[in-house]
């Protein structure tokens, strides 16, 4: 059986309704039946106005089993708007409870409607639904702050209303019976229905607003949110739609025109993360990529989306002056299993296709390694033991050339008969990140000329805790 916490809020918003709709039936049937059964018409008309509680959570029942729907051919953005339609509907029954009020109020003062019979009974019997209405009224309106639905709140406060008018029921009862003075209830039925036309226009107002599609959440929220995120470099606009509960929200930002899309769509999902803890129950995110015009080049960038283009890889990709001009000098992966020759040809392409995305560069040198494919292993003892006395040798040997790093997390993967080895290297935190690459370099050198068993070496610098 699922538990509360792993119920969905669609089922826990239908769950609200069903005790809510079997509460207010009770309620509106308990005063009909003692209304009819005293001759109190006051009694017997709120009962059938507590009908209206029922009918609401029947419509609103309907329209959160629709609401909860998933997205189909005719519907590709959800059913949610079914929901804001039947809140809307619940506005419209406070505007015509508002109107039977004002009805039998203006009755009442005309003369036209008998005073009520009050017995202990009908005293007993309204104290009873009012105690039921307030309980109804507390539940819903917890459950749908909890939940955030504006289906629940907009139904709490149509049977808070209900509250108000059996308040005023009471109040005319006492009156009634002690002195005769009908008309005290048709002047605090007046004094209500201002308070249900407030409640009224609440509802219609914000599911009003979800229906011309009113933003949840301003321009400057979304742009001071998304601009979090590091790789982006200006929202050029931000928007959202729907119900704050179920946001859609469309953004378009500019990013350096060399980013492939894999990069792109890394930045997507970072901004969808960032989005989603700032709004509670986002809903959806598209994230639209504008080139920025006029950017300075970002030769690593541009190399990378040459290689992307080609299937190739490439990291280590620096820029320095040579006796012709500017040098590009890059690391370029391949399958493993290509020869010489075929690798040569694909790297070549890469290098005119650099050069040729950058004329500010006179020559580009291309290192040929190997792809990393590390293959899943049994471990063996014989293994174990191999990789042991190679972390031993490597330890040893940068301890003895480089005093004070400390080296640690280091790790060995079999790769193809040979080893890929990679760790951390705790350096000062004011050394600059040039002369800290220059040591992890110098110690991947190192490591390679010394253990030729190791295929490749990876260190990743980091300054102390």
């Amino acid at each position: 059986m699922a538990s509360h916490a792993s119920t969905s809020v669609g089922q826990q918003v239908r769950r609200v309704l069903i005790v809510t709709l079997i509460l207010n039936l009770a309620v509106a049937f308990g005063k009909i039946l003692i209304g009819m059964w005293s001759g109190a018409l006051a009694i017997t008309a709120d009962g059938f106005h507590s009908l209206v509680d029922g009918s609401s959570n029947v419509v609103a029942l309907i329209a959160n089993a629709v609401a909860n729907r998933p997205p189909d051919e005719d519907h590709p953005y959800g059913h949610r708007r079914f929901e804001t339609i039947a809140a809307l509907g619940i506005g419209a029954f406070l505007l015509l409870t508002a109107w039977e009020i004002v009805g039998s109020a203006v009755g009442r003062l005309s003369g036209s409607e008998e005073a009520p019979t009050i017995t202990p009974l009908t005293f007993i019997i309204m104290i009873v639904t009012l105690v039921v209405n307030i309980f109804v009224n507390r539940y819903e309106s917890r459950e749908g702050h909890r939940l955030r639905s504006a289906l629940l709140l907009a139904d709490a406060a149509h049977t808070g209303t209900d509250i108000l008018v059996t308040i005023s029921v009471l109040g005319s009862m006492v009156l009634v019976a002690l002195g005769g003075f009908t008309w005290a209830d048709s002047l605090a039925a007046l004094l209500i229905v201002i308070f249900i036309v407030r409640a009224a226009w609440q509802v219609l107002r914000q599911t009003g607003g979800v229906l011309v599609d009113t933003a949840p959440y301003t321009s400057q929220q979304l742009t001071d949110w998304v601009e979090e995120v590091p790789a982006v470099h200006q929202v050029l606009r931000a928007r959202s739609r729907g119900p704050a509960e179920s946001a859609h929200v469309d953004i378009d930002v500019q990013v350096q025109p060399e980013m492939t899309t894999n990069q792109t769509a890394a930045i997507a999902e970072a901004i969808r993360a960032k989005l989603s803890e700032h709004i509670e129950g986002l809903a959806e995110v598209e994230v639209h990529f504008v080139p920025l015009e006029a950017a300075p080049k970002d030769h690593a960038l541009i190399a990378r989306a040459r290689a992307d283009a080609l299937g190739l890889s490439t990291h280590e990709v620096t820029l320095h002056e040579g006796e012709n001009g500017p040098v590009l000098e890059m690391h370029v992966e391949v399958p493993r299993d290509l020869t010489l020759e075929a690798a040569h040809q694909q790297v070549s392409q890469l290098e005119q296709d650099v050069r040729a995305s950058l004329s500010d560069v006179a020559e580009v040198v291309s290192h040929i390694e190997p792809s990393l494919s590390v293959q899943p292993h049994e471990t063996t003892n014989g293994s174990e033991q191999r990789a042991n006395a190679l972390r031993d040798q490597a330890l040893a040997l940068l301890r003895e050339s480089f005093l004070g790093v400390d080296w640690h997390h280091l790790e060995l993967y079999p790769v193809d008969g040979h080893w890929t080895m990679t760790m951390h290297a705790t350096l000062p935190a004011q050394m600059s990140v040039e002369a800290a690459h220059r040591v992890a370099e110098s110690a991947e050198t190192l490591l390679r000329a010394r253990l030729p068993m190791l295929d490749r070496v990876t260190i990743h610098t980091e300054p102390p805790e």
